[in-house]
């Protein structure tokens, strides 16, 4: 279809549908429209405005220079709680070791944190892959930092399993189980991040490989799956919106036990509305459509593309109560554009901060 027909642009035709997917979820889940959702209230909390910290990897891993652009935990945390960000996202605690002549503790972090009016509310930590005591004792590890920074979510930037196979979903959900009542008992909340690959169909049914494993699904996604086998009150998510709609364009069909090929678009916003309570996290990425691509599109600020945002945030319920951490993974512009992505994290956070529904 062409962009310009009936005089509607790329960005409001993907913006309506949106609107008419969410409209449709919302009634299949018996979920009512978020509160305000036609009014014209701000669509994320001034208090949870936040970013993932990989976004500006650059800056908290650089050394000491004569750019004039902030480096290392103390000045970049400084200059996103100038922007107004109230939230951060860990994706790994150290800094250049120049910077202190060593490396940063996570008691040093928090008190930057703290000193910023900042709150951590979650990181990408390294979650076991197999439960033994080794893995056990360096979770527990993870756990320890958490509570240190003050976080309330901790989790992973990877699936529970990178397998299509119902069996390793299986044991990927008993173990995830363990491991969150295990940061329960501290105050965490586990999550898992997730990008287009959870989303694709899970291989559950049909003939059998040589090695005994299913060749055709049911038509269930592997995520899917997963929520419906974990422990609500142990097992959390964070969406990655970006790669949710990436999803849209790659897994579109799967076949199913008679092998007949069946087309079934993803629906993000469906997904979220059905258990909104269990998707505390997201990450609020933004990409500008291009079919020449195979993801769909381009990643971009946050305001600068096509997913439909207000949209998402408006009709997904549970109003106020999710955190959406500003992510873009090429914001860093290297050593010709040291300030990029902190120019980016800045032009993100005034599209957030001015979201209405």
């Amino acid at each position: 279809m062409n962009d310009s027909q009936h005089g509607m642009s790329r960005r409001r035709m993907l913006g309506a549908l949106a609107g008419v997917a969410g409209a449709a979820a919302v009634g299949a889940t018996g979920l009512a429209p978020a509160a305000g959702a036609n009014g014209n209230g701000l669509l994320v909390p001034v208090g949870k405005r936040g970013i993932i910290l990989y976004s500006v990897r650059d800056r908290i891993g650089a050394a000491p220079d004569t750019s004039g652009v902030p480096y290392g935990f103390e000045r970049v945390l400084a200059r996103l709680a100038e922007i107004g960000y109230k939230e951060v996202e860990f994706a790994g605690y150290n800094q250049h070791t120049s910077i202190l002549g060593r490396q940063i503790t996570a008691a040093e972090i928090r008190k930057i944190l703290d000193d910023n009016g900042l709150r951590a509310n979650g990181s990408h930590a390294s979650i076991p892959s197999v439960i033994n005591p080794t893995t056990l004792a360096a979770f527990e590890q993870q756990l320890d930092i958490a509570e240190t920074l003050g976080m309330t979510h901790i989790g992973t930037g990877s699936d529970p399993t990178g397998s299509n196979y119902k069996a390793d979903w299986d044991a990927a959900a008993e173990r995830w189980n363990t491991l969150g009542e295990l940061a329960a008992a501290r105050g965490l909340k586990l999550y898992t991040h997730n990008h287009d690959a959870a989303y694709n169909f899970l291989l559950d049914s049909g003939p059998l490989d040589a090695l005994g494993r299913p060749t055709r699904s049911s038509g269930v996604r592997k995520l899917e799956y997963f929520i419906g086998l974990t422990d609500p009150a142990y097992v959390w998510f964070e969406m990655d919106i970006y790669w949710a709609h990436v999803a849209q364009h790659r897994f579109r069909s799967y076949t199913d036990p008679d092998g007949v090929t069946r087309t079934d678009v993803f629906d993000p916003l469906a997904t979220v509305a059905a258990q909104p309570i269990r998707f505390p996290l997201f990450h609020a990425k933004d990409g500008a459509f291009n079919p020449a691509s195979s993801a769909g599109y381009d990643m971009v600020p946050l305001g600068q593309g096509d997913i439909d945002y207000g949209g998402f945030f408006a009709n997904m319920g549970a109003k106020g109560y999710h955190n959406p951490m500003w992510e873009q993974d090429n914001a860093p512009g290297g050593a010709t554009d040291p300030g990029r992505s902190l120019r980016y994290a800045e032009l993100s956070f005034q599209h957030m901060s001015g979201l209405r529904g």
